[in-house]
């Protein structure tokens, strides 16, 4: 469970996070939806202890973070995993490498870890012929691939994907996000997933919409196209500069 209870955040003048709460079942697959430049970004890596808040709690598993020593909030985010925007490969590593880094860094051999990477980028859908490959050999749907089979190595009980499918065309992004519903499945992992692209709605379990710092609805997405909040009515149907229609509900948070 996540559990976010009046989150601030300030970079300077600039309110990023403005009282915001939020409640993440265990279980749960949430996109977060928003306009560009709402602060999505910033929100997960709060949840991940990126970027600190300035006031409020975050709570994971009962333990609430802002209240934890650097050293007490490792074991929490040990259950967590972040598949960043870009993958955030490292240039100079083969994929095998990128992939086991965290183990490499802690001792393993290559040959005792070599099966588990072998058979993380298989879950994923990549072949044992990219193992030895540089990133920049790779598309940029395969390298949001070996993102997500390098923070697999750590069986995240929580997945955090921040716009994981930017960048990519539409038969790519359908193919990454069909690998976020099969890896929530399989890993029965709590996962949140920062989403410009309404495709999302067809895998994720549950919506939510960020505006103006906020959290201003949350819902299940299978409904998420009968929602009558205005905001999220404007954002899913790209109704830029249309009126915005009046409700009497925001929506269950």
């Amino acid at each position: 469970m996540i559990e976010l209870k009046n989150i601030k955040k300030s970079f300077g003048n600039l309110h990023v996070t403005r009282d915001l709460s939020l409640h993440v079942e265990d279980g749960e697959l949430l996109a977060i939806i928003g306009r560009s430049g709402e602060g999505k970004s910033v929100l997960l890596k709060q949840i991940i202890g990126l970027i600190n808040p300035d006031l409020g709690n975050i709570v994971i598993d009962g333990q609430d973070i802002t209240t934890l020593s650097a050293e007490q909030k490792k074991s929490v985010f040990k259950k967590c995993g972040y598949v960043f925007q870009f993958a955030a490969l490292l240039d100079s590593l083969t994929v095998f490498e990128n992939v086991a880094i965290a183990q490499l860094e802690e001792g393993v051999s290559k040959d005792e870890i070599l099966p588990v990477v072998i058979e993380k980028l298989q879950s994923v859908g990549l072949a044992q012929d990219v193992l030895y490959k540089f990133p920049d050999e790779l598309s940029g749907g395969m390298k949001k691939r070996v993102g997500l089979a390098r923070t697999l190595m750590l069986s995240p009980k929580i997945l955090l994907y921040d716009e994981p499918t930017t960048g990519l065309d539409p038969i790519t992004v359908r193919v990454i996000h069909e690998l976020i519903k099969k890896t929530h499945e399989e890993q029965k992992a709590t996962s949140i997933v920062i989403s410009h692209d309404i495709e999302i709605f067809k895998f994720a379990t549950h919506v939510a919409m960020l505006h103006e710092g906020k959290i201003i609805y949350k819902g299940l997405a299978s409904t998420i196209w009968e929602c009558d909040n205005p905001f999220v009515y404007q954002f899913i149907r790209g109704l830029e500069d249309g009126p915005i229609r009046p409700v009497n509900v925001i929506g269950q948070l």
